[in-house]
């Protein structure tokens, strides 16, 4: 007979959850799109809500919907194609962008508001000890990540608690006026804002890493795994909105107060200076320092697993490959590093939703094998035609497509296609209906 968990391990499982998507890209995004949003804010932080939490907690419930995690989901793929998704997965929130961006969000809020630029000098310094120090870390994985992790995470929320109440009740700044494509099309920019968190793609991850730990509690049948694992979606899905909210209003009250708006993490740390002064400043630094080391830590060992199961390579070697190419993607820049990862989320966005979908759809198919691979091509596909827009190719004889100037060409061929596999079924199948 399978265990049930009592409400106080609920909660824990929720907020572990929470914990295991609270990071760098969560806190420096909301704030530049808040202020860039200006007087359209409702609209904009709507959409952004819609794909940095409504997508992820769909996404944690589709696998949990799929049973046995990834395998599950990608059960009806080719082994190759399973294969390679997980690679691109890995290879984009680990050393190509989220790893990174956490060394380079440490620099800006950590180090840099007391030190000033240090320069592309200083910058790879500190990436190179940040990432070293990483590597160490992740050789001799052990209790410390949990140590930290387990008195970190209360401590940066209440943080992020209090500067929540600081923005609502006292506003530090003016509204700024909406700029860029928050002017015309609000609601949209936010959507393509809120696959920076890169959380959808976190998701497809971390929902068999909590069914598994539901395991090791003896919660062991599928609808029990499914019940908790959609209620530690919905708590984290909560703490998530709860922060993101707030870290809008921050941005859409900064003007006055922030000078330098190149990046999130340089509004957060003017505001957090003009609201609790420099001591806040230096807790703040420090809280969101050893956030994104350990985020660091976690991602390094998270790929160095995933790689070295896929390929036999020594666990040890990959941490340093890993560790090494961190550090030389992150100098960059942090602004640099955003522009750069925009175009490749918006190509892979719409296959790891294309998946949600059909995992849902599954039974409405007729064919299931052959819709699952249809409908992945045609968002793959059309996600590439959206990422070389937004890299900036004139892309000007796919205009036709509808939504193709919203930056979403892949949503309409995408849902048309899972119509058309709901639609068309097998000839047996269709004799059997009508007898």
């Amino acid at each position: 007979m399978t265990k049930s968990l009592t409400l106080s391990d609920v909660l824990g499982l929720g907020f572990m959850t929470f914990a295991f998507y609270l990071g760098a890209g969560n806190i420096i995004f909301p704030p530049l799109a808040g202020y860039m949003a200006g007087e359209h804010l409702s609209l904009a932080m709507l959409g952004f809500l819609v794909t940095a939490v409504g997508l992820p907690l769909i996404t944690i419930i589709a696998v949990a919907k799929a049973g046995n995690g990834w395998a599950g989901m990608t059960k009806l793929l080719p082994a190759g194609v399973a294969t390679a998704l997980a690679v691109a997965i890995y290879i984009i929130i680990g050393p190509a962008f989220a790893a990174p961006r956490t060394g380079l969000v440490a620099y800006e809020i950590g180090l840099k508001p007391f030190i000033g630029d240090m320069g592309q000098a200083g910058l790879a310094a500190y990436t190179v000890i940040f990432f070293g120090v990483a590597m160490l870390v992740s050789m001799n994985r052990g209790k410390l990540m949990d140590a930290i992790g387990k008195y970190l995470t209360p401590v940066l929320v209440l943080l992020l608690l209090a500067l929540a109440v600081g923005v609502f009740v006292a506003p530090q700044g003016s509204m700024p006026d909406a700029s860029g494509d928050y002017q015309n099309s609000p609601f949209v920019k936010g959507i393509l804002e809120g696959y920076n968190t890169m959380d959808t793609l976190a998701s497809l991850m971390f929902g068999a890493l909590i069914v598994d730990l539901l395991r090791q509690k003896g919660i062991n049948d599928y609808k029990s795994q499914f019940k908790y694992l959609v209620a530690a979606g919905l708590i984290s899905a909560v703490g998530l909105s709860v922060v993101y909210v707030s870290l809008f209003q921050l941005g859409n009250t900064a003007a006055g107060v922030a000078t330098d708006v190149s990046n999130g993490g340089a509004i957060v740390n003017a505001y957090v200076l003009s609201l609790f002064g420099q001591p806040g400043q230096l807790i703040l630094a420090a809280i969101i320092t050893l956030a994104c080391f350990t985020t660091a830590v976690g991602l390094i060992s998270a790929c160095s697993d995933f790689f070295h199961n896929l390929t036999g390579m020594s666990y040890k070697k990959l941490v340093v490959v890993l560790g090494v190419i961190c550090a030389v993607v992150a100098n960059v820049g942090l602004s640099q590093l955003i522009s750069l990862s925009i175009p490749v989320l918006v190509a892979i966005y719409p296959v790891a939703v294309a998946l949600v979908l059909v995992t849902f759809l599954k039974g409405y198919f007729g064919r299931p094998r052959l819709v699952f691979r249809a409908v992945l091509v045609v968002a793959f596909l059309f996600g590439c035609l959206d990422g070389l827009g937004a890299a900036g190719m004139k892309m000007d004889a796919f205009a036709f497509l509808p939504l193709f100037d919203k930056g979403l060409a892949w949503l309409m061929p995408t849902l048309l296609a899972c119509v058309v596999g709901m639609v068309v079924r097998p000839a047996d199948k269709l004799a059997a209906e009508a007898a």
